[in-house]
Formats: structure tokens, C-alpha cells, sequence
């Protein structure tokens, strides 16, 4: 597979024209809906095996950590074995939500060593709007070898993410704007967003059908949101799914930003840590 923006995403001609392959994880996953696995079973790409992101993308949740942690290198080692992942192949991660959760799989495997693994970009519907296949069940492969490494992309924590605004980085928000404002919260136990980052819902990087808008227009984007090439970035959302999408949509436009994992999530629950809302960065 060749051809894709940053090697970030692969469109779903270009995957049905694939002499060979990739290995496919199906990731759908969204905040109140449990049923992702049933959404799975009724439907997915030839071959996809279902990634639960709450077991197996994650950690359990702690105030300390935020809602979804990120998994220890062993419990991804084995997860990524056990979807069938073999030294050397490439892998391509899916949802039906614009890759708003698939990237959290792109993210971690890029973060884990693995230097080929794409997002199908449009995830499920263009794939059946290309005219490719479904079919059902579960997919159980053979156990891969894959040996994971961890370090393969940029983390922040709450002091640096907080820290960066200062210093002439830029935070960027990923969340809904009515979130970032403080408008509303409907998980975590503050509103509002840390103080000095600017607010960039990651699901204005798609199309109205769930493709990521075109290079020219994302590097606009982040450019009027403080962006420079070669600049430090970092990206945070409620719990560290969403911001992984909005690091690829970065990667897109050919610009680096380190996630950090903990978020909102992390940063919220401690009274000590301050807040701002409305709609400047504070």
C-alpha cells in the first residue's frame, strides 16, 4: 500500500486493489455505546478482527490516569499477538466514525514500533460505498509474532501539555466545542478546558462523509489555529481517543504533535490544577 498522505491513511480502492492483505482490526467503539462488538459481528471487513478499545486499548481507569489509560507494553504485546500481527505485516485499523476511534489503534501501534499501520480513510461506510464486501461472525486468527517496542511517537503528561502554551508550543483541544467552553460535561467532573489551549474538535478534520479534508485544507486549519511547521504541538481531548485522531490529522498535513494520554480525564479531577472556560484559550 502506497500513495497515502504521511503514510497515515489508505483509501478503500487502494485496499481492494491490495495483491496482499494488511491485517485488519475493526475498533468501533464510541462513548456511551457498549455494543461495538455486536455492530462487529453483524458486519465487517473480509478477514477484520474486532479490537475492543476499553480492555484492550486501555488500562483501567483511575482518577490518577484518566478514563483510558494507556495499556502497559505486555498487555499490548499480547493483544497485538493474539489479533494475529506477524513481524513485518502491515496493518489497517477501521470504525464507522471517521476513524475517531480506529485512531486510537493507529496511534498505539505507531507508538509501539510498528511502522505500517494506516487508517482507512472513511472508514466502514466508504469502504461499502467502493463497493467492498462484508461478511459476519467472529474472526479468531492464528497468534502473530509481532515484537512491540515502545517510544515510537511523542507523550506528554499533564505538567508538559499544561507547560506548553507558556513556552511558545501550542495545545490543541480536540473535544466538541461546547465541552471546550465549559458549556457542557457529560463524563468528567469539571468543565471547561486547560488553561492556554485552543480549541480544535478533531471531527473538523473530516468530510462531511468521514474522509479527512485535503492536505491544503488541514494545513490551512492548523496554521490559522497557531500551528507552524516544525513547532511543538500537543493534543489532548477528554480521555486520549479523540486526540489520537486529531495527531493524525496533524500527520496528514506532514506536522508532528505528541498525545497526551491522560487528558481532560486526567487533568480535571484534581482540584489544584486550574480551569478555563468560554471560548479563548484563557
Amino acid at each position: 500500500m502506497t500513495g497515502a498522505p504521511a503514510g497515515v491513511v489508505v483509501g478503500p480502492a487502494e485496499l481492494l486493489a491490495a495483491p496482499e492483505g494488511p491485517v485488519l482490526l475493526d475498533v468501533r467503539w464510541a462513548l456511551g455505546d457498549t455494543s461495538g462488538r455486536e455492530h462487529y459481528l453483524a458486519g465487517h471487513l473480509p478477514g477484520a478482527v474486532f479490537v475492543d478499545l476499553e480492555t484492550e486499548l486501555a488500562d483501567p481507569p483511575s482518577p490518577r490516569s484518566g478514563r483510558h489509560p494507556l495499556p502497559s507494553l505486555q498487555r499490548l504485546h499480547s493483544a497485538a499477538r493474539r489479533w494475529g500481527i506477524r513481524a513485518g505485516d502491515p496493518v489497517v485499523v477501521y470504525d464507522a466514525s471517521g476513524g475517531t476511534a480506529a485512531a486510537r489503534a493507529w496511534w498505539l501501534l505507531r507508538w509501539a514500533g510498528l511502522p505500517d499501520v494506516r487508517l482507512l480513510d472513511g472508514g466502514l461506510g466508504a469502504w461499502q460505498r467502493a463497493g467492498g464486501p462484508l461478511e459476519q461472525g467472529d474472526i479468531v486468527p492464528e497468534p502473530g509474532d509481532v515484537t512491540l517496542t515502545a517510544g515510537g511517537m511523542p507523550v506528554l503528561g499533564p505538567d508538559e501539555a499544561a507547560a506548553l502554551p507558556r513556552s511558545g508550543g501550542v495545545l490543541l483541544d480536540a473535544r466538541a466545542g461546547e465541552r471546550y467552553r465549559g458549556e457542557t460535561e457529560p463524563v468528567d467532573p469539571r468543565a471547561g478546558h486547560v488553561p492556554g489551549a485552543r480549541s480544535a474538535p478533531t471531527t473538523d478534520n473530516l468530510t462531511p462523509d468521514g474522509r479527512f479534508l485535503p492536505v491544503a485544507v488541514l494545513t490551512e486549519r492548523f496554521a490559522a489555529l497557531g500551528v507552524r511547521p516544525g513547532g511543538t504541538v500537543g493534543v489532548y481531548c477528554g480521555s486520549g481517543v479523540t486526540a489520537a485522531h486529531e495527531v493524525a490529522a496533524l500527520a496528514v498535513a506532514g506536522i508532528d504533535a505528541a498525545l497526551w494520554p491522560g487528558s481532560w480525564s486526567q487533568w480535571c479531577p484534581d482540584p489544584d490544577r486550574p480551569v478555563a472556560t468560554g471560548p479563548e484559550p484563557g
